[in-house]
């Protein structure tokens, strides 16, 4: 891994920030001593989402459930705030 001293870094931070992001990184050096390391965020690529992942997990019983409406009192609730039993709701 590359090291530049802490004046050149300075000096070219927008291009080291840059390169780091394509997986370059830089030990950033205080006299010659190494004081820090610039690098990626994540090494890894991130997870690409993959269609029909949950084809053979998903029964159609499951899947109904999951679109069916939800009851009155639950849905109530949700838009009008947490249920009360001293209020009687």
């Amino acid at each position: 891994m590359k090291q530049l001293n802490l004046a050149e870094a300075k000096a070219k931070l927008s291009h080291l920030v840059d390169q780091a992001a394509k997986g370059k990184g830089v030990i950033i050096a205080k006299s010659g001593i190494p004081m820090a390391k610039l690098v990626p965020l994540d090494e890894r690529p991130p997870k690409r989402f993959k269609f029909s992942t949950l084809k053979d997990v998903l029964t159609d019983e499951l899947v109904e459930a999951i679109e069916a409406p939800l009851p009155d009192d639950i849905l109530d609730a949700m838009l009008n705030g947490p249920i009360d039993p001293a209020r009687g709701r």
